[in-house]
């Protein structure tokens, strides 16, 4: 309930003093809520000089004012509302915020976050290494990111400063797995995942103790944990291959090429790439796709030539095990999607390995959609920014112009001929 009688508050919140109440709370709000010094409304219309004269007890004649705040606060505990200064505006509109309050609040908790981190390392085996006092100034530069709470900032740095004492530490331990790592230190399996936070802070402290660039990839973080004998996560994420026959005496290349002789596909993990060192026929022509579908029709089709597929945009186990291939010598010839995204891929494809085009010219594009047209195959409307294909410069303008993506799958029996030739 208001503390103002209504016909008092009625007038106070007409338009005639709305732009005084807010320049009031601006410089309320600014100066620590102190109702001290004084303010300049310019451009004053009649009705705010009549109503500021009534409420100052003067007469405004101008058309600017100067409003001091202390006397206007006097003038309102002795007027019919019987209020000062702030509580009239908390009367009128919202509490008042007290900004500087709120600024020292937040560089003061901001310290914190820092100071814990400093005392953290100060009570831990880990302190007076000189690589401890790069982290802490690197990690003070780089800040915290955008959405982490001081508090969320305190327990993270904390974490941080535990998991790197197991690792760094006078007592490192044996061998362990990223997962339990994590839980022995922050409590969940998940806690030090590639990407989060908690896993980029111990990283690069783990850099810096190795004296040694911090990675810009997947395989290079992998690289990083192997150096405080973690082993990562290395058999959640496959790469799909299909006829792959490396040459070796091993179980691992006999296992691959007993699946090209009965014309099956196989999923490799970052753990076989690790353990198997590929090796095909130097000149070897790898098909690689987009699309799984491209590789579940090559097997139904027992076709002959090797494939990797992508599945999307390649991730790292695709890019490491493509490396291993092109470092034997082996050529490419790469097939993906006509749409945008499918075009940024290939030109990724085609720019890192020297790959060769499959099927993906404009010639292909357009006689795809005439067949697919011509088929009765419902379009698909092509959106997005367009991209223009390194190989081939009119590939972009045709899709453009014809407005229809296409995806691997109407090229299939295409495809399936290319993989099925033994020439």
């Amino acid at each position: 309930m208001s503390k103002l009688p209504a016909a008092t508050r009625d007038w106070l919140a007409g338009p005639g003093l709305t732009r005084l109440w807010e320049a009031v709370r601006n410089r309320l709000e600014s100066n620590g809520v102190q109702t001290t010094g004084s303010l300049r409304l310019t451009s004053v219309s009649t009705q705010e000089r009549n109503d500021l004269s009534l409420l100052l007890g003067k007469p405004i004649t101008g058309a600017a004012v100067t409003v001091r705040l202390d006397p206007l606060d006097t003038r309102l505990r002795a007027s019919a509302a019987g209020l000062g200064l702030r509580e009239v505006l908390e009367e009128l509109g919202p509490p008042l915020t007290d900004r500087r309050a709120v600024r020292a609040g937040i560089a003061a908790r901001r310290e914190h976050v820092w100071s814990s981190l400093a005392s953290a390392l100060d009570a831990s085996p880990l302190a007076g290494q000189e690589w401890t006092g790069q982290w802490y100034d690197l990690l003070r530069r780089t800040g915290v990111p955008r959405g982490v709470t001081p508090d969320v900032a305190v327990r993270t740095l904390q974490q941080a400063v535990r998991v790197l004492t197991v690792l760094l530490g006078p007592e490192t331990g044996g061998t362990r797995g990223r997962g339990e790592l994590a839980v022995l230190t922050t409590g969940s399996a998940h806690g030090l995942d590639d990407g989060t936070w908690l896993a980029r802070l111990v990283q690069r402290g783990i850099a810096l103790a190795h004296s040694t660039e911090f990675p810009g990839d997947a395989a290079g973080r992998r690289a990083l944990w192997r150096l405080v004998s973690v082993t990562p996560d290395e058999v959640s994420s496959t790469v799909l291959t299909y006829g792959l026959r490396p040459v070796g005496g091993g179980w691992r290349e006999h296992a691959l090429r007993q699946r090209a002789d009965h014309h099956a596909e196989a999923h490799l993990t970052p753990r076989d790439l690790h353990d198997l060192p590929l090796r095909l026929p130097a000149g070897t022509v790898i098909h690689i796709c987009e699309n799984p579908r491209v590789v579940e029709a090559a097997a139904d089709a027992a076709c002959v030539r090797p494939l990797v597929c992508t599945s999307g945009s390649a991730a790292t186990v695709v890019l490491t095990l493509l490396d291993a291939l092109a470092a034997t010598g082996c050529r490419f010839a790469y097939h993906g999607d006509f749409d945008w995204p499918g075009i940024a891929l290939a030109n990724r494809i085609i720019r890192r390995y020297g790959a060769q085009p499959w099927r993906m010219g404009a010639e292909d594009y357009e006689g795809l959609a005439a067949r697919s047209q011509a088929g009765g195959i419902p379009q698909l409307a092509l959106g997005g920014r367009p991209v223009g294909a390194d190989w081939d410069p009119g590939l972009a303008p045709a899709m453009t112009a014809l407005g229809v993506a296409l995806h691997e799958e109407v090229t299939l029996d295409l495809l399936v001929d290319d993989l099925s030739d033994r020439a």
